[in-house]
C-alpha cells in the first residue's frame, strides 16, 4: 500500500508508521469566548508529560499574539510538515478538570444544543474549580535522590546538616514553616539549602480553611408498601443487570417516591458506586438534604448559595471517589463522579432543570446521554410527569412504573373550585380570598392545623394604571408593566430589576387617581393581618428569601407550628412535606393559564397538583381550595380530580395536532437588538434564509415567523423570533447550523438558538 493509500485509511497514523520529521506531539484546543472552533498547537518538549485533554492551557493567538486561556481536548501526534503551529505557552492545571467521558459529553452538548463547545466546558466546571478557589500556591521541599543518596558525604553546617536530614526522613514533602518548625531553626538554614541546590521546591495548592459540613440525626428506614417494593425491584434488576435503562416513576404525591430512590442507591454504594441525585432548586429543599444526609454517610449537596471555595471543595471529594451521593439542581448532572452507579431526577417535570442561558441543556436530556455513556439507569420521578417523557414511556423508550397510592393508604385530599366569576360579582367580594376559602381558613386553624396559600405573583399589585387616559407604567427597558412593591413604595421590573417611586400622579395627564390593579404577595400578606389578626403568617418568595439559610429558617418555623400560615410563590410548592397541613388554598389558578405558550395548560396542572399534594400527608385529612375565573377548563378540571392520565391523554392528542412537542420536535431562534427596524430586518433575512436551506435540502419542515417574541421588548433590547418544527432533528439540526454558521450582522445584533425550548415568552 502506497503512503498517500495509508493516509486515506488511517488519518492519524501511528508514531511509528512515521518518520520524526513527519509527526509532532499537537493540542487541540477550544476557547470559551471567540474564535469558536478547534485549533491545532504544537506542544513543546517542556510540557510533553504535563498536558493532557481536559485540563486549560494558556495559548497564544492571532497576529499580536494574544495570550488567551484554552481547553484542550485533544493530544496526539499528527503529520503537520506542511505548515508551521504555534506552541502551546503553559499548562495551567495539575491534572485534568474532565475525564474523558466528560469531553465527550460536552462535545455532544454543543452539537445537540447547537452552542460552542468551549461554552459547554465553562458551563460544565464550575468557576470555583477553574479558579481553585479557598486555596493558595505553596512551596512543598524535598530532598532529590541524588542528594539523598550522598547524604553521608556531605560537610555542611551543623544547622543545615539537621534540617536536610530531618526533610530527607519525611514521608512527604514539607513547607519550609514545617521544617523550619522540626529542625527548630529559622528560615535562613533552609533557604541557604536552596541556593546550593540540595532542596528541591514543588508548588502545590492547598486549602486555606476547613469547610464544616453539617450532620443529621440518623434515620431508620421505612417500611416500603407492596408497589414501593415493586418500582424498586425494577430498578434493582436493572442495577444488577448492568445495562442502561430509563425508569419513569409515576407516583402520585406522597405516594413514597424518595424512599424507593433511597433503597435502590443504598443497595448501589454497597458496590463502592456513586449516585446523582437531581432535584429542582435545592436550595429550596432542605428537607431532601436533610433525609439524604441521615441515610448516608458521604453526602455532597451542591446548590447556588454555595460559595466558590465550597463549590472547588465538594468537586475534588466527588472526585476523588469520597462521596456516595450527589444532591444538587441541574449542574449536578456533570459532577464528576467516577464510579457513576445510578443518576435519579426527583420532580422531573420541573422547568428550572432548563438552563436559559447557553449552553441552553436540559438537564433531563443530559442524564440520559450521560447514563447511556456510562451504562447506567436513569430514574425519573414525578407526581406530574413532564409530557415528553410521559409520551416516551408510551412509546417504549423508557419504562413507566406506578405509585398510585399514598403511603399508609392515606388518601388524596378533596380538592374543590371557588368560581371567582362569582365571588367578583356578589356583594361580599372584599380582596384576594373569597368567602369560602376565608372560612375554610378559619375552620383549619381553629381545628389547630396550618395553611398553605400559593399565588404566583410578588409585590402589592402587579400593575399600575391611569384611569383617565389608560396609560401603564412601564419599564423603561422592557415591554412589562411595573409591579408595585409596597414595602419600599417602588414600582419594580421583575425581568431586569429597573425600579422608580411609584407615582402618585399619571405621568402623562397629570391624573391624581392613579390605580393599582392585580394581587401579588405583599397585598396577600397585608390581607391576611386583617383577616386574621394575632395569627402568624410567613411569606416566601424571591423577595423575602434572599439571605443564605432563609428557606430552612422559615420551613423550619412553620414546621415547629410557629407560623400558622405559609403563603408564598411556587416555592412553597416543591419539597414540602407537613403532615400538620390541612388545608391549601390556591388564590389564583390562572395567572399561568392563559400564557401565549402551549405549555399553559400542562404547567397549570402541574402547579394545582403540586401544591395541593402538600396537605393531608399526615393523619389527618386534608382539603384543596382552588380559586380561579375558568373552573371549567380542562387542565383545572383533570386537577380537581386528580387525574394525570386523562389531562395527558387529551394534550397529547392537541399537540399531535398542531406539531408541538414531544409529539414534534421544536427549535426557536430569537433575534434582539437595540433598534426595532434593524433587529426585524435581520429577522426577516434569517427567515428567509432558514426556508431557502429548507427547500434546498427538501426537509418538511414549519417555520413560523418571524415576530414579535411576546415579551417584545427586554432588557433595551427588541426582540423576534422564530419557530421552527417537524420532525426530522437531523435536518432541523443542519439547517440552523448552517445558517447561522453564515450570519452577519452588526455589534448590536445578536441571535440565540434555543433547542427544545420550554418558555416561549
Amino acid at each position: 500500500m502506497s503512503k498517500r493509500q495509508r493516509d486515506l485509511f488511517q488519518p492519524d497514523p501511528d508514531p511509528w508508521d512515521m518518520d520524526d520529521a513527519e509527526q509532532r506531539l499537537i493540542a487541540t484546543v477550544v476557547f470559551p469566548e471567540p474564535p469558536h472552533g478547534q485549533f491545532d498547537y504544537q506542544v513543546p518538549a517542556a510540557l510533553a508529560t504535563s498536558i493532557a485533554a481536559g485540563k486549560r492551557v494558556r495559548v497564544p493567538l492571532g497576529r499580536g499574539n494574544r495570550r488567551l486561556i484554552a481547553w484542550c481536548v485533544d493530544v496526539r501526534y499528527k503529520s503537520v510538515a506542511t505548515r508551521q503551529l504555534k506552541e502551546v505557552s503553559a499548562v495551567l492545571d495539575d491534572r485534568p478538570l474532565l475525564a474523558p467521558s466528560m469531553l465527550r459529553l460536552t462535545e455532544w452538548m454543543a452539537g445537540y444544543y447547537l452552542c460552542p463547545w468551549g461554552a459547554a466546558l465553562e458551563a460544565v466546571v464550575p468557576a470555583g474549580v477553574r479558579t481553585a478557589a479557598g486555596t493558595r500556591a505553596t512551596a512543598y521541599l524535598s530532598v532529590p535522590t541524588r542528594v539523598a543518596a550522598r547524604l553521608t558525604q556531605l560537610s555542611l553546617p551543623e544547622k543545615q546538616m539537621h534540617a536536610l536530614r530531618l526533610l530527607a526522613a519525611a514521608p512527604e514533602p514539607l513547607t519550609a514553616r514545617q521544617l523550619a518548625s522540626a529542625a527548630r531553626c529559622t528560615q535562613a538554614p533552609i533557604k541557604q539549602l536552596q541556593a546550593k541546590g540540595l532542596i528541591q521546591v514543588e508548588m502545590r495548592r492547598v486549602a486555606t480553611g476547613q469547610i464544616v459540613e453539617t450532620i443529621e440525626d440518623p434515620d431508620s428506614q421505612r417500611p416500603l408498601n407492596s408497589d414501593q417494593q415493586q418500582a424498586l425491584d425494577a430498578i434493582l434488576h436493572v442495577l444488577n443487570a448492568g445495562h442502561q435503562e430509563t425508569l419513569l416513576l409515576y407516583g402520585v404525591t406522597g405516594s413514597g417516591k424518595t424512599e424507593v430512590y433511597i433503597r435502590a442507591i443504598e443497595e448501589l454504594i454497597q458496590f463502592g458506586r456513586q449516585a446523582i441525585v437531581l432535584v429542582p432548586e435545592i436550595s429550596l429543599t432542605p428537607q431532601t438534604r436533610q433525609r439524604f444526609r441521615s441515610r448516608f454517610e458521604r453526602v455532597a449537596v451542591l446548590h447556588s448559595h454555595l460559595s466558590d471555595a465550597e463549590r472547588h471543595w465538594h468537586w475534588q471529594r466527588i472526585a476523588r471517589g469520597e462521596i456516595q451521593v450527589v444532591v444538587g439542581a441541574r449542574s449536578a448532572v456533570f459532577a464528576p463522579t467516577p464510579q457513576l452507579g445510578m443518576i435519579v431526577l426527583d420532580e422531573e417535570h420541573d422547568t428550572s432543570f432548563k438552563q436559559d442561558q447557553a449552553p441552553r441543556y436540559h438537564a433531563r436530556d443530559v442524564a440520559l446521554q450521560r447514563a447511556r455513556a456510562e451504562g447506567v439507569p436513569l430514574v425519573l420521578g414525578s407526581a406530574t410527569p413532564s409530557l415528553e417523557s410521559w409520551y416516551r414511556a408510551q412509546q417504549g423508550d423508557f419504562r413507566l412504573l406506578r405509585l398510585p397510592a399514598r403511603v399508609l393508604d392515606r388518601s388524596l385530599p378533596d380538592v374543590t373550585t371557588i368560581d371567582l366569576r362569582l365571588e367578583y360579582q356578589g356583594r361580599h367580594h372584599r380582596g384576594a380570598i373569597s368567602r369560602p376559602l376565608h372560612q375554610a381558613v378559619d375552620l383549619a386553624l381553629r381545628d389547630g392545623g396550618q395553611v398553605i396559600l400559593l399565588l404566583n405573583r410578588r409585590g402589592f399589585s402587579t400593575s399600575i394604571q391611569c384611569p383617565s387616559c389608560g396609560h401603564v407604567i412601564r419599564c423603561r427597558d422592557c415591554d412589562i408593566a411595573l409591579t408595585h412593591h409596597r414595602a419600599d413604595n417602588r414600582a419594580v421590573c421583575h425581568y431586569c430589576d429597573y425600579s422608580i417611586a411609584t407615582p402618585d400622579v399619571c405621568p402623562e395627564c397629570r391624573f391624581t387617581g392613579i390605580r393599582f390593579a392585580g394581587l401579588g404577595t405583599q397585598r396577600l400578606e397585608q390581607e391576611l393581618k386583617q383577616r386574621f389578626p394575632g395569627v402568624t403568617a410567613l411569606r416566601m418568595d424571591s423577595d423575602t428569601m434572599q439571605r443564605p439559610g432563609s428557606h430552612e429558617q422559615a420551613l423550619a418555623a412553620f414546621r415547629a407550628g410557629d407560623v400558622r400560615i405559609l403563603f408564598g410563590t411556587q416555592m412553597i410548592a416543591k419539597g414540602l412535606d407537613f403532615p400538620n397541613v390541612t388545608l391549601v388554598g390556591v388564590i389564583n389558578a390562572d395567572t399561568a393559564l392563559h400564557f401565549p405558550d402551549f405549555r399553559a395548560a400542562e404547567r397549570t396542572f402541574q402547579l394545582v397538583t403540586q401544591v395541593a399534594g402538600r396537605t393531608g400527608r399526615g393523619d389527618r385529612e386534608g382539603r384543596v381550595m382552588v380559586q380561579t375565573f375558568s373552573p371549567e377548563h380542562p387542565a383545572l378540571q383533570a386537577a380537581v380530580r386528580h387525574d394525570y392520565e386523562t389531562f395527558a391523554g387529551q394534550e397529547l392528542a392537541i399537540r399531535q395536532q398542531f406539531q408541538y412537542p414531544p409529539t414534534a420536535v421544536m427549535m426557536r431562534i430569537i433575534i434582539r437588538g437595540p433598534v426595532e427596524a434593524d433587529t426585524e430586518a435581520f429577522a426577516d433575512d434569517v427567515a428567509d434564509r432558514l426556508e431557502s436551506a429548507r427547500d434546498a435540502m427538501g426537509a418538511e419542515l414549519r417555520i413560523i415567523g418571524p415576530a414579535p417574541a411576546p415579551i417584545a421588548k427586554l432588557q433595551t433590547k427588541y426582540r423576534f423570533h422564530a419557530l421552527l418544527q417537524g420532525h426530522d432533528r437531523d435536518a432541523m439540526h443542519a439547517i440552523l447550523s448552517n445558517v447561522t454558521a453564515e450570519l452577519k450582522s452588526s455589534a448590536d445584533v445578536q441571535w440565540i438558538i434555543d433547542v427544545d425550548p420550554v418558555n416561549l415568552l
